[in-house]
């Protein structure tokens, strides 16, 4: 298939210049050709494209900002089982949240939420609009679900990759997306779709049902519209690629005295390894004994009797488990290399979600009456609900093997213990071991997350004349309300857990011991003891007690966002020089609020606020710990473009935005513009731009609670401990709104020689100053612990209290609190072009995508300056293609081959790669082994028949995605996080972990 494309190719630019037949496309379209090889749904071959990133109507290739146009036809030659999927393979867009990679992010209740991430500055720098007008956001962060939008309605989707705030507002930083609705569609139409991998799993369904009429002789319409999808997850990560212990470690031979002696004897090792055969070194499924007490309580080394034993599945002879000896590698934190390792991780790793269970049902309807020319209504609503089921991790109850108190108390008494190891806890004086445990027996921790969306639209529209000229006007009135249940499952509560685990045996009856003991203060009647001794010993209804009986952390949010706008716009205000002058201008109010509501049960125990203000937080579940988060902040805009002609085929495009923040003032966004016909061959184009983004609810008001998750702590004695602490993230009040000056220069070329193809090349720079960002918890330690940074210090809550970083003392929580302190650089060049041509009995379309990422810089002033782009353990590959080739034969049948790929790349940019006689390991540059990814190719084969039956149209079509079923390329994560091993080890945003997956379906149309 691939060889026969690339010779169709080669055959159409041979054969282009000679064919006499060749339908030559119209100037509009050639521009639509620029950004897609399509222009309307109609098909109309003359049809003018008007796309976002202007207020006054041009077409994409007269506007100065680059557009991409996504046709209908591109959408349902895919079949994607949502629109991010296919919006997240332009090369522009890096670093989406889909349903799919988003699993862990359960305390923050973003689980689900599919996003789009222009260039890679973050989800919630890009603007995604519906029509031109901005949505309520799915979440407190401001990011939007665009699986909210009704796909079934689709005309186009326009990708605005510069520069927009002076147009839209907020958050247009690296561009905008603007879904743009069918909303003159008559008739009726539905579409079914099945999808499946060819490992047979994750199968889905997906149903639309569309219609729309006219009536009054025209002046009325009306659009109804619904679409129900479900989804089968894939609950584990059932692939064999994901088999081989593949992580990032701390390496146990490195020394930094090794590096500093200069002494030959003592080799300098690099400081982090990366390669296959890790895997938990700290832990096993039924538990590891990492730690003793003796009979004082006191910490002591473990006796040899016990040192690196672990306990098996229970045995039916005794009832009590096996008692093994684990086969050690070189260890180091939570990791180890060789021996057992398998063993240890066998029920951890791969314990994430690979594909989320899902449903998804969705509602539209419009209808609009048309009164005068001045004059049109209407009136719209839109529901979407969604529901997903995904899972986090198995987590395990970590303690280090350096014999410390982290991890599961074990009692001398405890009735599940195996009499040889109670024998050698007697002959050495101890009254307690400590066991570090996968917690196997306990189901894996994830969410069940649901959201509802209600949108409300009332507007009108119309064409006048005043003072001699046209207008088109606009306004509308938006109601967005977004309820949210953030719902986990399967989270221990932790007094319980605890009481459970401490079981006794009084008369032969195992109890728990709070309910013998002598204190009747402390007894719980629904207590059931837990054997967390061995595998395959877990009364389920000890179970459901620790998980409170399925009563689980709950928060529900309620996000509202009321938007007044109006504006005026005329292409001829007066002429000049060169012609007509345009105009646009207007004005905004738009109100954000965010109220919740969290049951006691579910909230930390929270400390009084110290003189800051701040509270530290301890928590009650291992996972949600949820507080509500509640407050609002209302926007007043105007804003005022122009397009003036300066010459002959040279326009100028200006605007500004001045708005006023309830929270932080005043500000403007302005935006100028070149476009300039240099020959007809050749037209260049150029922006200067002042674009912002305001601080979200989130950020602003964020009142605590957070993901729990592991961090290391040095001891103090040259070694580490992984700790498992709260990540406590608070707002800021007193942020202000980000500030990015952008710069693009591109020329876009249409050769009359060669009609029906264009091609542009665009360079883009955006400097991004007073970023809102955060510190993460494992930079804080390091900060407070290494570099000895007494502010961070502050933020690090440890058992003795706050800012105490005293060496032997479990760091408990870690406050993480956002501030305007981050300045953010990207640069890079967009390449596009795209051939359609009449050959033989169809028309053939060609189309190329590509983004090179010259910089992504971070500079926080305290760390190093790091940049991430071509670093394929993030999101931004030094290159991201995707290329197209269709053949649209006149008989109805349609086929499509497309190549997405990535180029290789690094870890990080700044490692430094050695294996002997290595420099000194720094923050600012780790000495590794490798820094290498390979990149990818994937290839996808789509074809379709249309056909028509009694004047129904009808339309079957299969999608292939990642034909050849190649595995994603294996990327070593780590070193920190007690999530690593359960997470693929990939890179889930750059490359397909599902295998081939086949989607086929029918259309009708009437």
């Amino acid at each position: 298939m691939l060889a026969a494309t690339s010779v169709l190719t080669l055959c159409i630019f041979a054969q282009a210049a000679h064919a006499q037949d060749a339908a030559v496309a119209s100037a509009s379209e050639e521009a639509a050709l620029l950004q897609v090889a399509s222009s309307t749904s109609t098909g109309a071959a003359d049809a003018e494209v008007t796309v976002t990133g202007s207020r006054i109507v041009r077409d994409g290739y007269s506007a100065p900002t680059p557009v991409s146009v996504i046709s209908t036809e591109e959408i349902n030659r895919e079949a994607p089982a949502n629109i991010s999927d296919f919006v997240n393979t332009l090369p522009a867009v890096r670093g989406s949240a889909t349903a799919a990679n988003s699993n862990g992010a359960l305390s923050n209740g973003q689980a689900g939420v599919a996003t789009v991430n222009l260039r890679n500055l973050g989800a919630n720098r890009t603007l995604v609009l519906l029509d031109g007008q901005r949505s309520v956001a799915s979440t407190t962060d401001g990011t939007f679900d665009v699986n909210t939008i009704p796909q079934a309605l689709i005309e186009r989707v326009e990708v605005v990759t510069g520069g927009a705030s002076s147009a839209y507002g907020s958050d247009a930083v690296s561009g905008v997306v603007n879904f743009i609705l069918n909303k003159k569609f008559t008739g009726i139409k539905a579409e079914y779709e099945y999808g499946v991998t060819t490992y047979g799993d994750g199968d889905n369904h997906k149903a639309s049902l569309s219609a729309g009429t006219s009536f009054a002789e025209g002046r009325g319409h009306v659009i109804v519209s619904g679409e129900y999808f479900t989804q089968d997850g894939i609950q584990s990560i059932d692939r064999d690629w994901n088999d081989s212990g593949f992580f990032q470690i701390d390496n146990p031979a490195y020394s930094a005295a090794a590096c500093t002696d200069n002494n030959p004897a003592t080799a300098c090792v690099n400081a982090r390894l990366i390669q296959k055969g890790i895997g938990s070194g700290n832990f096993t499924p039924g538990g590891l004994i990492t730690g003793a007490r003796n009979a004082a309580g006191q910490t002591v080394a473990i006796p040899s009797a016990l040192t690196n034993r672990y306990f098996g599945t229970i045995d039916p002879a005794t009832g009590r488990a096996t008692v093994n000896q684990l086969a050690v590698g070189p260890r180091s934190s939570q990791w180890m290399i060789g021996g057992d390792y398998k063993l240890a991780s066998q029920d951890h790793v791969g314990s994430a979600t690979l594909l989320p269970s899902e449903k998804r049902k969705s509602a539209f309807a419009r209808a609009s009456w048309e009164f005068a020319p001045w004059l049109n209504v209407y009136g719209q609503f839109g529901y979407s609900y969604y529901r997903g089921e995904s899972y986090y991790q198995l987590t395990p109850s970590q303690g280090t093997t350096a014999g410390n108190t982290s991890g599961v108390p074990i009692a001398i008494d405890n009735p599940y213990l195996p009499d040889s190891v109670r024998a050698a806890m007697v002959a050495n004086n101890l009254s307690s071991i400590v066991i570090s445990t996968g917690n196997t027996g306990l189901p894996p921790q994830g969410s069940d997350m649901k959201r509802e969306v209600y949108r409300y639209v009332a507007g009108a529209d119309g064409d006048f004349e005043a003072l001699g000229r046209d207008w088109h006007w606009q306004g509308y009135y938006q109601k967005g309300i977004t309820k949210t249940d953030e719902l986990l499952t399967n989270a221990w509560n932790y007094d319980r857990l605890a009481k459970a685990t401490d079981a006794v045996s009084v008369n032969g009856t195992i109890s728990c011991r709070v309910n013998v003991d002598a204190n009747a203060a402390n007894d719980d009647p629904a207590c059931r003891p837990l054997n967390r001794i061995g595998t395959g010993g877990m009364d389920p209804a000890a179970i459901d007690y620790v998980l409170y009986n399925g009563q689980q952390p709950l928060r529900e949010q309620k996000l509202q966002q009321d938007i007044v706008a109006v504006s005026f716009a005329t292409s001829n205000l007066f002429e000049n020089w060169a012609g007509p002058i345009s105009l646009a201008f207007g004005a905004e109010y738009r109100k954000e609020q965010v109220s919740g509501t969290v049951d006691p049960l579910f909230a930390p125990v929270q400390s009084a606020p110290d003189a800051n203000g701040i509270i530290s937080l301890t928590p009650t579940w291992r996972y949600g710990n949820f507080i509500p988060t509640v407050g609002s902040y209302n926007v007043k805009e105007a804003f005022v473009e122009t397009v003036v002609p300066l010459m002959r085929g040279m326009d100028l495009n200006g605007a500004l935005r001045v708005t006023d923040y309830s929270t932080s003032g005043q500000v403007e966004t302005w935006k100028v513009g070149l476009t300039w016909q240099a020959i007809d061959d050749l037209k260049l184009r150029g922006t200067i731009s002042r674009d912002i983004r305001a601080p979200n609810l989130g950020e602003l008001f964020n009142a605590g609670g957070g993901a729990t998750n592991a961090v290391i702590r040095p001891t103090g004695t040259g070694g580490t401990i992984s700790d498992t602490y709260i990540n406590s993230l608070i707002g800021n009040a007193n942020l202000d709104p980000e500030v990015a000056r952008t710069y693009g220069a591109g020329a876009v070329f249409t050769p009359t020689f060669l009609p029906g193809f264009a091609a542009s090349v665009d360079y883009y720079r955006i400097k991004l100053s007073g970023a809102i960002a955060t510190l993460t918890a494992q930079t804080l330690v390091d900060q407070c612990y290494l570099q000895n940074v007494l502010d961070s210090c502050n933020y690090v809550v440890t058992t003795a209290g706050r800012g105490d970083p005293t060496p032997g003392l479990d760091i408990t929580s870690v406050i993480i609190q956002p501030r305007n302190f981050v300045e953010r650089k990207a640069e890079g060049i967009d390449f596009e072009a795209s051939y359609r041509s009449r050959l033989g009995p169809g028309t053939v379309q060609l189309r190329a995508l590509a983004n090179y990422a010259m910089k992504l810089t971070t500079n926080n002033g305290v760390d190093p300056v790091t940049d991430m782009a071509g670093e394929n353990s993030g999101n931004l590959p030094d290159w991201t293609f995707r290329l197209s080739a269709a053949y649209n034969m006149d008989n109805g049948f349609s086929v499509q081959a497309i190549a997405r790929g990535v180029s290789s790349g690094k870890y990080n940019n700044s490692y430094i790669v050695c294996t002997v006689d290595c420099p000194l390991s720094t923050v600012a540059n780790r000495t590794v082994n490798t820094n290498h990814i390979d990149g990818a190719w994937f290839f996808d084969l789509n074809a379709d028949y249309k056909f028509e039956v009694a004047s129904v149209k009808g339309t079957a079509f299969v999608s292939i995605r990642n034909v050849l079923n190649k595995d994603p390329v294996l990327v070593a994560n780590g070193p920190t996080g007690d999530n690593t091993e359960a997470y693929p080890q990939t890179n889930r945003s750059l490359y397909d972990v599902l295998g081939r997956v086949f989607r086929m379906g029918l259309r009708f149309d009437y």
